[in-house]
């Protein structure tokens, strides 16, 4: 008898626990929380349908997404025979330069650098370096950097090169303006 007593206590307990879930579940929804998402209420939407409501925000009407070339091309470098430098002005497109001893990668403004062979030191006319935003630290001029390290690069006028003594080359990852000196 005190088994039945027990279960029927037990049963009644969780029922009412139920119930007042229930209730307080339903009052929450109605107090603010928005339904299920893919409703009137909480519309799913693409990314390109929130592009041509931004489009038309600003005026523009509606355009279609632009597409991704599927091969982008990298301009050749091309040599500027009064100071007998190598440039490339490619921004945000990342270019791999081969860089040999007695060479120099000068970065222009904003540049970014990811050695990813080889062994180089940083190169600085004054006595400030370069980020390492890898490390979170600043590089000195003379300072090697370590590879697959990523390098910014504040002003124009600072760079990389291969470090003495090393006969290999530096492979390099650029992201921005640069020349070879």
């Amino acid at each position: 008898m005190k088994k039945v007593v027990k279960l029927s206590a037990t049963v009644g307990i969780l029922a009412a626990g139920i119930a007042l879930g229930s209730i307080f579940n339903i009052t929450a929804q109605g107090a603010g929380a928005t339904g299920q998402a893919g409703t009137a209420d909480d519309p799913v939407v693409t990314k390109s349908y929130v592009d041509q409501q931004i489009q038309k925000a600003l005026g523009g009407g509606v355009t279609t997404p632009p597409t991704t070339p599927t091969n982008p091309t990298t301009p050749p470098p091309t040599s500027n025979p009064s100071d007998n430098k190598e440039t490339a002005a490619v921004d945000n497109t990342v270019s791999v330069v081969t860089l040999k001893p007695g060479e120099k990668l000068i970065a222009n403004a904003g540049t970014e650098f990811i050695i990813r062979s080889g062994k180089g030191v940083i190169y600085s006319r004054d006595a400030n370096g370069v980020a390492d935003l890898t490390d979170g630290k600043d590089i000195g001029n003379g300072q090697p950097v370590g590879n697959n390290h990523l390098l910014s690069f504040p002003r124009d006028g600072r760079g990389i090169m291969v470090q003495e003594g090393n006969t290999y080359n530096l492979i390099v990852m650029v992201r921005g303006g640069y020349s070879i000196q």
